[in-house]
């Protein structure tokens, strides 16, 4: 009987003959880690991408799977940055790296170095993916378009400061309509290339003179080429900028998604300058024959209206048929003048003799004489009626001391308050208010010993 197939005890112990002593998990899952490692370490695995994750610390985390199998990959945050596409979910991809395991989860992983998309049409299939995602987001609609300017006195170009594209661009600037350009150069190809455009593009927004038009530029080449302008970071850019951007990039048969995204595309990037500036000579020429054609307009309404003036002067009747009449009314009307002036100015006449009548000089001095008698009789009475003659006789008038007015009421002095009481010999400062009336007089005793009746005082501020 084989010594395995001998039931087992209760307690583990040696048996003869047994040279391999048992393992450690963790010695077991280094040597699987050390076999794996060993065996494949250099790999290329073409697969699609599925359930794509960047996690904060920068490490990229996603299973390459096939129509029979899946197996997990990572991308470490150093060669995620080298990556010339950004990753997504269904893009067909050939990773080269190394197989290893994860003994924490007893799972194996490819650790991937790097990732290319498995041939052109991994590429366009990935592109129109794309392209269907962000056109059903709405960054691709019509309505979104914004007309360019028609003559944009800065205009921002975001390209490579060297070679030909940047020169064209310039040239044909120049030779159209001068106009001042600001340029922001950037990589249009390579690693990195998408970030620095996009950056770019929301740059110019920031500037302290803000371009009136953008224009975003490369020459021509393959779609590997071209591919950072149908990056997404890209796309959004030039949908979110408030200034209106053509996109120039490539040639006539080159498309790149930021060509819809764009308020205009232009086949090249000369066809953009073109499409950016009127030729000032043809504008000069245009403006020109505005102006000849606003003075013969204005020459022709004149005539016109001469000739209206002339029909319509034709037709009115003689100024002696239309006069007439008047000038005879005012010759009647002057003939009458004379003789009413003179009716008038002898009624005139009359009124003033009947009217002299009265106005004789002894009855305007008896009417004088009762004039002056009754103002002496005023002046006399003016002492008695005056109303402080009877505080010398032991009166007292009441006066409110904001306004000077004569009080007669004792309401009135409560209301008043400040009170001044005028006597005979000048003025003295009171205050109105309730209080006990005071006390009478001491009465004069009489020889026989009987106080005299004394009657009760009023109040002079009841």
């Amino acid at each position: 009987m084989e010594e395995y197939d001998m039931p087992a005890g209760l307690l583990a112990e040696g048996r003869q003959g047994d040279n391999s002593p048992p393992l450690s998990v963790g010695e077991l899952a280094q040597a699987v880690k050390r076999t794996v490692e060993d065996r494949f370490g250099r790999i290329r695995v073409r697969g699609e991408i599925s359930g794509w994750k960047r996690h904060s610390s920068g490490h990229c985390y996603f299973t390459l799977k096939d129509d029979s199998a899946c197996i997990d990959a990572v991308i470490w945050r150093g060669q995620a940055g080298n990556l010339a596409f950004r990753p997504e979910d269904g893009a067909e991809v050939i990773a080269t790296g190394k197989m290893t395991t994860y003994p924490g989860r007893s799972k194996y992983q490819v650790v991937v170095e790097r990732m290319e998309l498995a041939g052109e049409g991994a590429l366009m299939a990935l592109l129109e993916r794309r392209r269907k995602a962000l056109a059903a987001e709405g960054l691709f609609d019509a309505q979104r378009k914004r007309p360019l300017p028609f003559l944009p006195p800065l205009i921002g170009v975001v390209t490579s400061p060297t070679g030909a594209v940047i020169r064209d661009i310039l040239h044909r600037l120049e030779d159209r309509c001068p106009t001042r350009v600001i340029v922001w150069p950037v990589p249009v190809q390579g690693e990195g290339a998408a970030a620095k455009v996009a950056a770019a593009i929301r740059g110019m927004a920031g500037l302290a003179e803000v371009p009136d038009l953008l224009i975003v530029a490369r020459g021509g080449g393959s779609i590997e080429d071209l591919w950072a302008f149908n990056e997404e970071e890209v796309v959004r850019a030039v949908a979110e900028s408030p200034i209106p951007v053509i996109s120039a990039v490539g040639h006539e048969t080159d498309t790149t998604l930021i060509d819809h995204a764009a308020d205009l595309r232009a086949p090249t990037p000369t066809a953009a300058a073109e499409l950016a500036v009127p030729v000032r000579a043809e504008l000069l020429g245009f403006l020109d024959e505005l102006n000849a054609r606003s003075r013969r307009c204005l020459t022709r309404r004149a005539g016109d209206a001469r000739e209206r003036l002339t029909l319509t002067t034709s037709r009115w009747p003689a100024a002696d048929h239309l006069l007439g009449p008047k000038r005879q009314k005012l010759d009647e009307v002057g003939e009458r003048l004379p003789r009413g002036l003179a009716a008038r100015a002898h009624k005139a006449e009359a009124v003033m003799n009947l009217t002299a009548a009265r106005l004789r000089p002894d009855l305007l001095r008896q009417k004088l004489d009762r004039l002056s008698d009754k103002l002496d009789a005023a002046a006399r009475m003016l002492p008695i009626v005056h109303p402080d003659r009877p505080l010398g006789r032991g009166f007292v008038r009441v006066t409110a001391a904001a306004d000077g007015r004569t009080l007669t009421r004792s309401a009135d002095a409560l209301a008043a308050g400040s009170l001044r009481l005028h006597f005979g010999d000048g003025e003295v400062a009171a205050q109105a208010g309730e209080g006990p009336p005071p006390p009478p007089p001491a009465a004069k005793v009489e020889r026989s010993g009987r106080r005299p009746y004394v009657a009760p005082q009023p109040n002079l501020f009841d």
